[in-house]
C-alpha cells in the first residue's frame, strides 16, 4: 500500500490553500461548535488558569467508524469480511450452507447481518483466525490498497474526514495524546492509523480475538485464535480505556450510542472535560442518519448531549468540507 496519499492526510491542514492564517480548524465553519472546542482547548492548555490540565493528564479518545471515517452503507470492517468469505470459499465448502456464510456468497448482504453483532463477530473469528498477525497486517493492507467504496468510489482511506484530521492535529499541537477506542477490531484499525490519523498502534483501542505465541521451527510468531477476547463498545469502551490507557480522558468524540458510556466516563470526571457527538446531518455530501440507522444509531446521545453539556457536530451547518481533496486518479 503507498503511503504517500495516507501520510498527505495528516498535512493537508499545512498545505497552501488549506487554512487560512492562525485557523487551526479551517474546515469547521465559524459558529458555537468550532468555538467551543477551541475555547476548552485554550483553557485546559492555559498556564496558571483555573481549568489548566497538565500534558501528561490531556488525554483524547475518538470513536472510528462515524467518527473519524464513514460507515455507511455498511461498517468497512464488514465489507473487507465478506470479501475474505468469498476468497476463502473454495477451501469452505460448507459455507454454501451455513449462514451467515452462505447468505454472504449469495450476496445477500442484508441476510449476512441479520444475525447482528453475533453473526458478525462469528464471520469476524472465521476470516481473521488461524494465521499469524503479520499475515493479517498483510492481507488487510493488500485489501486497502485496491478496494473502493461502493458509491463513491474512494478508496476506504479517503473516506476519512478532513474536519476530524485536523481536531486530531490541533489537539496533538496542544499536547494531548490522541487514541483511537472503536468497537472495530483493533488488529484491523492498526494497519491503517498511524499513516492516517497519526495515531500509533499502541495507541488504538479495539475489539479482538484471542491470540497465542507459536514458536515454529525456531522462529516466534503470534497466532490470531477463534476465541472472542474483548467487545469494546459501549460499556466495554471505559473498560479498555481503563485497561490500556491507565488514565480517564478529558476529551471523547464518538458519533452513536454505542460510544455514550465513553462520554460519560469522560465528561463525569473532575475538572474540565469536553464531550463531542458528530450527528450526520448531510445528506447531500454523506449520509442523513440517527435514531433509526441500522448502524451508528444515535438517540439517547441526541437525548442526553444537552443536560449533560455535550457538544454535537451539525455535520451539514457546522463542516465546510467532509472529505480531504481526491489525490488523484488511484481515488
Amino acid at each position: 500500500m503507498r503511503t504517500t496519499p495516507a501520510i498527505s492526510l495528516l498535512t493537508l491542514c499545512a498545505l497552501p490553500g488549506t487554512a487560512a492564517a492562525g485557523d487551526p480548524l479551517p474546515s469547521w465553519g465559524e459558529g458555537a461548535t468550532k468555538k467551543a472546542i477551541v475555547d476548552f482547548v485554550e483553557r485546559v492548555t492555559g498556564e496558571g488558569g483555573a481549568a489548566f490540565v497538565p500534558p501528561a493528564e490531556r488525554i483524547a479518545t475518538f470513536d472510528n467508524d462515524g467518527c473519524l471515517w464513514a460507515e455507511q452503507p455498511m461498517y468497512f470492517q464488514a465489507i473487507y469480511i465478506f470479501d475474505r468469505i468469498r476468497a476463502l470459499a473454495p477451501v469452505h465448502p460448507e459455507w454454501k450452507r451455513q449462514e451467515p456464510f452462505a447468505s454472504v456468497l449469495r450476496g445477500d448482504t442484508k441476510g449476512a447481518l441479520a444475525g447482528g453483532e453475533r453473526a458478525l463477530l462469528e464471520m469476524a473469528m472465521a476470516t481473521h483466525a488461524d494465521i499469524t498477525a503479520d499475515e493479517f497486517d498483510q492481507h488487510v493492507r493488500k485489501w486497502l490498497a485496491t478496494a473502493r467504496h461502493p458509491e463513491t468510489g474512494r478508496p476506504y482511506q479517503a473516506m476519512v474526514y478532513q474536519p476530524m484530521l485536523e481536531l486530531l492535529a490541533y489537539l496533538r499541537a496542544n499536547g494531548f495524546k490522541t487514541f483511537i477506542v472503536s468497537g472495530g477490531g483493533v488488529d484491523f484499525i492498526r494497519t491503517f492509523a498511524e499513516e492516517v490519523y497519526g495515531i500509533p498502534p499502541e495507541q488504538v483501542i479495539g475489539s479482538s480475538i484471542k491470540a497465542k505465541y507459536q514458536l515454529v521451527d525456531g522462529t516466534p510468531r503470534i497466532v490470531k485464535v477463534p476465541q472472542l477476547n474483548f467487545v469494546d463498545d459501549k460499556s466495554g469502551k471505559p473498560v479498555g480505556i481503563h485497561q490500556h490507557i491507565g488514565r480517564r480522558p478529558i476529551f471523547a468524540a464518538g458519533n452513536s450510542d454505542g460510544d455514550f458510556e465513553m462520554l460519560e466516563w469522560t465528561t463525569t470526571g473532575p475538572g474540565a472535560r469536553f464531550g463531542l457527538l458528530v450527528h450526520h446531518t448531510d445528506a447531500g455530501r454523506e449520509w442523513a442518519y440517527d435514531r433509526d440507522s441500522h448502524i451508528g444509531r444515535l438517540g439517547r446521545g441526541l437525548d442526553e448531549a444537552p443536560k449533560r453539556g455535550w457538544t454535537v457536530v451539525d455535520m451539514e451547518n457546522d463542516w465546510k468540507v467532509i472529505y480531504p481533496p481526491a489525490r488523484g486518479p488511484e481515488e
